[in-house]
């Protein structure tokens, strides 16, 4: 992308690119079966006793499945499918590997697509109406936990508390009227109600559960009144004007905006960037009906995005954010086109490597537990005011993070339990520098050791630190004619082994650096 212009980049960047495959491949790895690749699509309505048994195991393979098309992954998509994750938090051991799915499904349909939409549609989520409760939200005893949900996390946010439940966007009461509007939405685990937009499985209504009469609402929300529906078919209604309601709110939009900007932008959002960059994304938002793109289009194209609109060095726009474990295993994997096991015909290594390698090793032990949060607000380092995106660097999880350059080295899972058995996947660097095209030069040392910094660091080093990974770390003090000789002799032979233990030593030292864990 190096070429082109920033329009042209981020054109390319924002699209839902094809799957790999279409859905989880399912295999009993205790048995030499061929991998299942059709149990969950096409199903809706397809009986129950005719799918793998649904336990923790197979929710593993859907996971799985993710995160491999995550990786593979040329664009936007899976990291939007993720923020909205983050933003719409379920688990995946709510309801079953199949509603799991659903869900993901849903959040990869509107993670480009329209904001209000979404938030609309994942109101009827199967997963999402046991997580929150909503199933068990009846006309005589209405549940108020997806209500305060939907209005605290998924939409406008509640804002500082002024008095007694009491907050800037709304108030309790309106959580107690929003709870009604959303009485008698139910689950339909065996997937027979499809969406007719999406084509994603949902719940559907039980207008016998639904709370009747008119729902009113605070100053908040203008003192609307919400015509209480009299069947079936005016419980969709009934929620449609409430989602318009709310997003009839400027707040709504600016809430997404922020959510955004502490993704993909800065921890920090001051009074200045409130009022020049948030609040032109939310108009923007706003103007183009919710569509999210036209806001992403706005803000990577942005001159705050790269930092290029103050002289201000200290403002930690780049460098400022702490990766998570996801973006700092998957930015070394892609850039470093670490092979990657086929799911049909090497699915041993395929597992290996998604479950035991970045599940529950590389994320799970770095405070990522995917798909498990313990809170519905979902993973603190998203969410949590001041510190955010730091929190994935701490002392119970440094350990995991300087660990990563070493297992991808060896191809050994060096951290978690069972240490040293296979990663599932191995970067041999010495034909990778020969082969990359990365490196414009490797037979001089500074030149290859400049070209690597440039790609892994988010900026230039100063002359000490270069200095300490050309000469310290990769050079080990040597001359750099002696690199070159080195080099020469790998070209001529085939014989890596000298030049392997320089280069491993230089990426281990990169990946284990301070400038690495940061973007």
């Amino acid at each position: 992308m190096a070429g082109q212009t920033a329009a042209q980049a981020v054109d390319a960047l924002l699209q839902l690119n094809p799957l790999q495959l279409s859905q989880p491949i399912y295999k009993d790895i205790l048995t030499a079966g061929s991998p299942i690749e059709t149990w969950l699509l096409p199903l809706p309505g397809t009986p129950v006793a005719s799918l793998p048994t649904d336990d923790f195991v197979l929710r593993r393979w859907v996971m799985d499945w993710w995160c491999n098309e995550a990786l593979r992954d040329p664009g936007i998509g899976h990291k939007m499918q993720f923020f909205f994750h983050q933003f719409m938090q379920t688990t995946a051991n709510t309801a079953r590997s199949a509603n799991f799915f659903d869900y993901l499904q849903l959040m990869r349909w509107g993670a480009l697509g329209n904001f209000k939409k979404l938030a609309y549609k994942v109101v009827v989520d199967n997963n999402m109406l046991l997580y929150l409760n909503n199933a068990q939200n009846t006309a005589n005893n209405p549940n108020e936990n997806f209500a305060r949900e939907f209005l605290e996390l998924f939409s406008i946010g509640k804002g500082p508390q002024i008095g007694p439940g009491d907050y800037t966007n709304y108030t309790e009461e309106d959580i107690v009227e929003a709870a009604k509007v959303l009485t008698g939405f139910r689950v339909k685990l065996n997937r027979d109600v499809v969406d007719a937009e999406t084509g994603i499985p949902r719940g559907d209504v039980l207008f016998g559960q639904h709370k009747a009469g008119s729902k009113t609402f605070s100053a908040k929300f203008n003192n609307t009144v919400i015509a209480g529906a009299t069947n079936a078919a005016g419980m969709w209604v009934e929620l449609q004007s409430f989602v318009d309601m709310v997003f009839a709110q400027p707040e709504t939009a600016k809430n997404l905006c922020r959510r955004l900007y502490h993704t993909f932008v800065s921890r920090s959002i001051t009074t200045e960037i409130e009022t020049d960059i948030i609040t032109p994304l939310a108009n923007t938002l706003i103007s183009n009906n919710f569509e999210v793109k036209p806001v992403l289009l706005k803000l990577f194209q942005s001159q705050h995005f790269f930092d290029a609109d103050d002289s201000d060095n200290a403002d930690e726009i780049i460098g400022g954010m702490i990766k998570s474990p996801l973006e700092l295993n998957y930015q070394a994997m892609s850039f470093f086109n670490m092979p990657l096991p086929d799911p049909m015909t090497n699915t041993a290594a395929y597992f290996q490597l998604f479950d035991r390698g970045m599940l529950q090793r590389a994320f799970g032990t770095a405070n990522l537990p995917l798909f498990f949060t313990s809170d519905v607000a979902g993973y603190p380092a998203y969410y949590s005011d001041p510190d955010f995106s730091h929190q994935w660097f701490n002392s119970s999880t440094i350990i995991t993070r300087y660990k990563v350059g070493e297992m991808f080295l060896s191809g050994k899972l060096t951290i978690g339990g069972s240490v040293n058995n296979p990663l599932g996947t191995k970067l041999d660097i010495a034909p990778w520098v020969k082969n990359s095209g990365v490196i414009s030069n490797a037979l001089d040392s500074q030149t290859l050791v400049e070209d690597l910094l440039k790609y892994l660091l988010p900026e230039q080093v100063d002359t000490d630190r270069f200095n300490y990974f050309h000469i310290q770390v990769f050079l080990d003090n040597l001359p750099p004619t002696d690199w070159t000789y080195e080099w020469q002799n790998y070209l001529s032979t085939n014989n890596a082994t000298e030049v392997t233990l320089a280069l491993e030593r230089l990426i281990k030292a990169i990946l284990y650096s301070p400038e690495y864990q940061t973007f």
